[in-house]
């Protein structure tokens, strides 16, 4: 139902509690992307800074990819500095997803 709502455009933010694996590393970047408004991105490098690892920002796209809950955990909303960055759902699908969420409600 929330998916529903979400594609939609009439749901900003997710209740359905989660159940968030991985390694420490992987966990604390899952947890820096929920802290992401609907709405807005963050850089690979942003993310890495967000944990206090500063020069970890491949590892963050890596841990991206490995994201079993994607757009509950909002991996789309990770950018490159200087353009969109990789998606393991693919290019369209983040592009998609980020439009998706554009402020023209």
């Amino acid at each position: 139902k929330e998916l529903d709502l979400y594609f939609a455009k009439k749901l900003f933010v997710f209740k359905t509690p989660l159940l968030i694996q991985g390694s420490e590393f992987e966990r604390k970047v899952y947890k820096a992307l929920l802290s992401i408004p609907y709405g807005q991105t963050k850089t690979y490098q942003e993310i890495a800074m967000m944990i206090k690892n500063p020069k970890s920002y491949r590892a963050v796209g890596n841990a991206n990819a490995k994201n079993k809950l994607a757009i509950f955990i909002p991996c789309h909303r990770i950018v490159a500095k200087n353009h969109i960055g990789g998606y393991s759902g693919g290019i369209f699908i983040k592009q998609a997803l980020l439009n998706l969420e554009s402020f023209n409600k």
